[in-house]
């Protein structure tokens, strides 16, 4: 059981200049007896987190307010789909299924956007 994997997740993040930028980070899958009796499977390491939030935004919520992430989080997409602009004029588009790690958490924040036609739906995990 050493095998290793990896996995790509987009992170936003504010630069020293106050910009928030997009960048991709390569996180380490390893296999282990993650619940045993069932067979071993690949996951990352235990990462400590406060507290979980689902939020539902609707059609067309969103727009020309910047905003800072309230904290660093990581948002995984359940349904929807939503566009974020970093203020460094970088968009990335996500769907049910996406992860973002949002750590832009100071500077000029990003835009968010709902794009699909039917309302977007997030779980997001307050990093401690």
């Amino acid at each position: 059981m050493s095998d290793i994997r990896a996995t790509t997740v987009s992170r936003l993040y504010a630069d020293d200049f106050g910009e928030s930028r997009f960048e991709f980070v390569t996180v380490a899958l390893s296999e282990k007896d993650f619940a045993p009796p069932a067979p071993p499977l690949y996951c990352t390491d235990a990462q400590p987190a406060q507290h979980y939030v689902i939020l539902e935004l609707p059609v067309d919520w969103g727009g020309a307010q910047p905003h800072p992430t309230p904290g660093p989080h990581i948002l995984f997409c359940l349904a929807g789909r939503f566009r974020v602009t970093a203020s460094s004029g970088e968009t990335r588009s996500f769907a049910a299924g996406d992860c973002l790690l949002m750590e832009d958490t100071s500077g000029k924040g990003h835009i968010t956007e709902v794009t699909s036609h039917r309302p977007v739906k997030v779980a997001m995990i307050r990093l401690a």
